[in-house]
């Protein structure tokens, strides 16, 4: 179907219109990053909306029978608790409230408290060392679920002078950036070594001005998967994702909860076709792009699909770690063919309970 080019902000509002609720999700994101060490970034603390809350360590909310507040801080008193873990699928952008995520809907589909223990923009490591920062707040734990590898898939599309020693993450781009202003301001700083070495002693005012014309905004750059050699970033996500779930298997070695790996899906690997309110959302979401979403071109074929999970799958099952693949599971569900995607890898209400329905009958 041909449709008429959008403008930027006719392309904003047009997704505002068809999914209201990515409004609430958008303005949860760019208030602000809330730093923290080790895992970088984090949401916000105590977040209140109609949509989306968070407890005082930033952890979206759930529902666990009447209870609408379970959350890692608040987990039901005097029994064991299940974690659900992953990136923004996992978190439930796209839902319409706590009480519709993946979490959520697997309390009610197996009778037990789940936690929703995910972090917006995560990658495979970062999911890692956020359960490192908290497994400190969990007796006993009957299943880990990692619904993941989509977000380290895409963010190891940045370009190469991005990457680290220890791969590319969200905001690969920005902090180097603003941590590279530190080192010059080691530089610009009076009375220190680097200031009487190298003669850069200069007077307030002429800093300042150097330092305002040279100003640039790191979030208008526009980042691309353009040059990324895509067969080796394949292999490369598979190799991060495996890696974290051989390190997931040592970290809950003695808890006794079993571990499983669940491979989010993206639309275009699920199904050939997508429903009309579907077409009409991705045509809107593809007329404003941000950097994360055109992270995605080269992955969108379904040639990448296979390789991918193969090398996530292999290394699952020979340390006999659980695997699913929901791109495969979403096929044969009844349904398939309705409209379940807000975009290429987020849900809306009905997705995200058949995903947790598919988790329940097929993992657990």
């Amino acid at each position: 179907m041909d449709r008429r080019a959008l403008t930027h902000d006719e392309a904003v509002r047009e997704v505002y219109r068809l999914t209201p609720q990515i409004r609430e999700y958008d303005q949860f994101m760019y208030l602000g990053v809330r730093w923290l060490p080790y895992t970088m970034f984090f949401h916000h603390k105590n977040y209140r909306s109609d949509v989306i809350n968070t407890d005082d360590q930033g952890f979206r909310l759930s529902t666990f029978g009447d209870a609408r507040d379970v959350s890692v801080v608040n987990p039901p008193k005097g029994r064991p608790v299940n974690l659900l873990v992953g990136g923004s699928t996992a978190l439930g952008t796209g839902a319409t409230a706590d009480s519709h995520t993946v979490a959520s809907r697997l309390a009610a589909w197996t009778g037990e408290p789940w936690l929703n223990f995910s972090g917006r923009g995560y990658n495979a490591v970062q999911e890692v060392l956020m359960y490192m920062m908290h497994q400190h707040r969990f007796e006993k734990i009957n299943h880990v679920v990692v619904l993941s590898g989509i977000n380290t898939l895409a963010l190891e599309g940045q370009p190469d002078e991005l990457a680290t020693d220890h791969g590319r993450y969200y905001y690969s781009f920005e902090y180097p950036h603003y941590m590279n202003r530190y080192n010059d301001d080691l530089k610009r700083r009076a009375r220190t070594y680097a200031s009487a070495l190298d003669g850069r002693e200069k007077s307030f005012i002429s800093r300042y001005i150097n330092r305002f014309l040279s100003e640039d905004n790191p979030a208008d750059v526009v980042i691309t998967d353009d040059g990324t050699d895509t067969d080796a970033r394949v292999k490369r996500a598979a190799w991060v994702v495996s890696n974290a779930m051989k390190q997931w298997q040592q970290l809950l070695t003695g808890t006794g909860a079993k571990l499983s790996f669940v491979l989010q899906p993206m639309s275009f690997w699920t199904r050939d076709h997508l429903a009309l309110d579907e077409a009409a959302i991705f045509h809107a979401i593809d007329s404003c792009p941000n950097n994360f979403w055109r992270l995605f071109a080269g992955i969108l074929g379904k040639e990448i699909h296979a390789p991918f999970a193969d090398g996530i799958r292999e290394v699952c099952e020979k340390r006999k770690i659980g695997f699913a693949d929901m791109n495969v599971l979403l096929r044969d569900s009844p349904v398939i063919d309705d409209y379940l995607f807000v975009d290429r890898v987020h849900f809306n209400d009905k997705g995200y309970d058949e995903v947790a329905r598919l988790i329940a009958d097929k993992m657990l």
